[in-house]
């Protein structure tokens, strides 16, 4: 059975390894669109369907965004004031 700095390690050299073989840009990629943070998660989020116009589209998946990313702060905020009255 390995430690976790062994599992840590070993972790390590499989990702050295992926990434001497592939592209990581377009390896990643998949991944990245499916972020949150990225903007065509909130496209589908917003219209799975694809009936919205590009604009509108948008335009919605850029205000549910900026509510998600808002909606965190406001929970960061509130867990540093507990963490300081503790």
């Amino acid at each position: 059975m390995l430690t976790p700095a062994e599992k840590s390690l070993r972790a390590r050299i499989a990702a050295h390894s992926l990434h001497s073989q592939v592209d990581s840009t377009k390896h990643m990629e998949p991944a990245r669109a499916a972020s949150p943070g990225q903007l065509p998660y909130w496209e589908r989020k917003v219209d799975p369907s694809a009936e919205l116009s590009e604009p509108e589209r948008r335009r919605r998946a850029e205000q549910a965004r900026r509510a998600h990313m808002t909606s965190l702060a406001l929970k960061s905020s509130i867990a540093r004031r507990r963490k300081k009255a503790a």
